[in-house]
């Protein structure tokens, strides 16, 4: 077993770059990069990442990129993403991802704010937003395009990226320990790139991490889940998104694996299916979506198959909850489960792309405890992890040797989690991040005088030490009799019905708890297939009598698990699903409550009426 002492050993002295450099020195001829975009999937050796970073790092700094300067980027995730943020980081420079749902007033604000002298763009699509706000950014000095042909005409701030490599290639060719001389005097204290959070509410800050704190984060995880070398996985989230980060770039850097990126979230689950990976995360909707589209093609499947899955799926629930429990599975049943698993349950992961599955985690939220159960049930185990940008991602993991389901986990190596008086998760250790940039470019620390990092998390820790996470400190529903009552818990007791896409609880200053119920429009019309009902739209579906009476049975299960005080008494039907460009929730899919509250005030007037 991996102890606290052997990831500190492990982690002592090392950053990406000396990683890096191991990886093209030790597994040079090994993969290392994919893109599943690309015409013949066309891939990179580690030996031939190293050189193409040193080319753009070389045209990067060519262009006037130094020590310490913040760089932008927005872009999907690609190698040309990956490749040109990592030559950032060989400058000692520091490289951030920015959400791609950015308004041009954001991207203002946080160009503005990292005073960034260069930033990378994908394409037109970015470049709209950009060029409304490029004359209001008086420290920027140029935009490198990473396709060509979006370049505009006649303005010298533009470079392709293309012609930033051409030229980088022609300085590191003339003097190669140029390069080298730059990254090795690169510390683990250093700042390794920098994240802007998106918040529910103000501006977003920029938080700086150190390559210490994510070289810990990689070492310490694959010591969780016992991680081999050389894993293959797929990027499809968002880089500016702290787990993506760790997966994409860090943790693979760490273990060598090979990083298969993908521009289209969306197209994840055919991506599974070419890739079989060995480690996959996913957000909660992400989880949610795989089971809702399994769960259609169950419900349209012929009676003799969908019984068969249907039995399969219960019998390795059943297994799966006495692990859970701590309780030992009979001979007899494991016996079963095993013969189950292989006859009826293999195949089906196999024709999934899940089949060579070591690990794989759900973050950002809470995953809804029915999701869980299900994919257990088909044989695909998913252990939460709870975290935050501050705190280099996963402060605590679930694992397959130790998990408690609805709890995030325990803490990884070397951190420390408490409760504060009133609540509040406190966490100390080396994946605590250095600070918030200040606009004059210092940095300022947010822990206290013992090293505490006061996460905004409610939580408790149970006797064995898994951490659960209740509410946000600052989401707290404070009724009008003075009740406390966690939103979070009742939006994710309500999110166990397949129908149920989103949902929030309103009821602060209120005398009761009401809720928003958006529909799952992925979901139902397949669900609605099943049932011989015609579909239309989901606006019109929603006054179906089959549906309100399932919203109805939702309801009822949710309050049949809740304090009085916490039980939804009225609720509304929302027909459009909230997304980031819509505005309702963050990148990372958080509820923005205020702007919800804002939005349906009219609907909301209604439910307390």
């Amino acid at each position: 077993m991996t102890t606290d002492t052997s990831v500190a050993q492990r982690v002592e002295g090392q950053t990406i770059v000396k990683l890096l450099r191991r990886n093209a020195e030790e597994y040079g001829d090994r993969a290392a990069l994919t893109s599943l975009d690309a015409e013949g999937e066309p891939t990179l050796t580690w030996a031939e990442v190293r050189h193409e970073v040193a080319v753009r790092s070389r045209g990067l700094a060519d262009l006037g990129l130094q020590r310490g300067d913040r760089m932008l980027i927005m872009a999907p995730s690609s190698p040309e993403h990956l490749l040109v943020d990592l030559a950032a980081v060989h400058l000692a420079a520091i490289p951030c991802t920015a959400y791609a749902t950015l308004s041009p007033d954001q991207i203002r604000y946080v160009a503005r704010h990292s005073a960034a002298p260069v930033v990378v763009l994908q394409g037109l699509e970015e470049l709209k937003r950009w060029e409304q706000v490029l004359d209001d950014l008086p420290k920027l000095r140029h935009v490198v395009m990473i396709d060509s042909d979006a370049m505009p005409p006649g303005d010298d701030r533009f470079v392709s990226l293309a012609e930033l490599r051409r030229r980088g290639t022609e300085l590191h060719e003339a003097d190669p320990e140029v390069f080298e001389r730059v990254q090795a005097e690169i510390k683990p204290s250093d700042p390794l790139s920098m994240i802007y959070t998106s918040g529910t509410t103000g501006e977003p800050k920029g938080v700086v991490l150190t390559h210490a704190n994510a070289v810990h984060e990689s070492y310490a995880m694959q010591a969780r889940h016992g991680m081999p070398l050389h894993v293959a996985n797929i990027a499809y989230l968002p880089l500016a998104h702290i787990a993506e980060r760790e997966l994409a770039i860090y943790l693979p850097i760490t273990v060598a694996g090979h990083v298969h990126t993908l521009a289209d979230p969306t197209a994840v689950v055919s991506a599974l299916g070419r890739v079989h990976p060995q480690g996959f995360f996913g957000v909660p909707r992400v989880w949610e979506k795989l089971v809702a589209g399994l769960k259609n093609m169950l419900a349209n499947a012929p009676e003799d198959r969908r019984t068969a899955l249907t039995q399969a799926n219960e019998l390795l629930q059943q297994g799966y909850k006495l692990r859970d429990a701590g309780e030992p599975v009979p001979p007899e049943l494991a016996e079963k489960i095993a013969e189950t698993d292989h006859t009826v349950l293999a195949p089906i992961r196999q024709l999934l792309g899940m089949d060579r599955l070591l690990f794989c985690s759900s973050g950002a939220a809470a995953l809804p405890l029915e999701v869980l159960y299900f994919l257990a049930g088909l044989g695909v185990e998913i252990h939460e992890v709870w975290g935050l940008s501050e705190t280099t991602g996963a402060v605590t993991a679930n694992s397959a040797e130790a998990f408690r389901a609805g709890s995030v986990g325990r803490p990884i190596a070397g951190m420390e989690v408490k409760v504060a008086e009133d609540g509040e998760l406190l966490v100390r250790g080396p994946l605590v991040f250095l600070g918030y940039l200040r606009e004059d470019g210092s940095i300022e620390s947010a822990l206290d005088d013992e090293g505490w990092y006061a996460t905004g998390d409610i939580g408790e820790i149970d006797a064995d030490g898994f951490v659960k996470i209740t509410d946000r400190k600052k989401e707290l529903i404070i009724t009008s009799g003075g009740k406390n009552i966690a939103p979070s818990r009742i939006e994710s007791l309500l999110k166990e019905n397949q129908l149920v896409g989103q949902a929030v609880a309103i009821g602060n200053d209120k005398p009761y708890v009401t809720a928003l119920i958006v529909l799952d429009d992925e979901f139902l019309p397949g669900w609605a297939q099943a049932r011989g009902i015609e579909f239309t739209d989901v606006a019109t579906l929603a006054a179906h009598p089959a549906v309100r009476e399932e919203i109805e049975h939702a309801v009822d299960a949710a309050n049949s698990k809740l304090a009085r005080v916490e039980q939804v008494k009225r609720y509304q039907l929302i027909t459009k699903t909230w997304t980031p460009e819509s505005g309702e929730v963050t990148p990372t899919l958080k509820l923005k409550r205020r702007i919800i509250n804002e939005r349906y005030a009219t609907q909301i007037a209604d439910l307390y009426s």
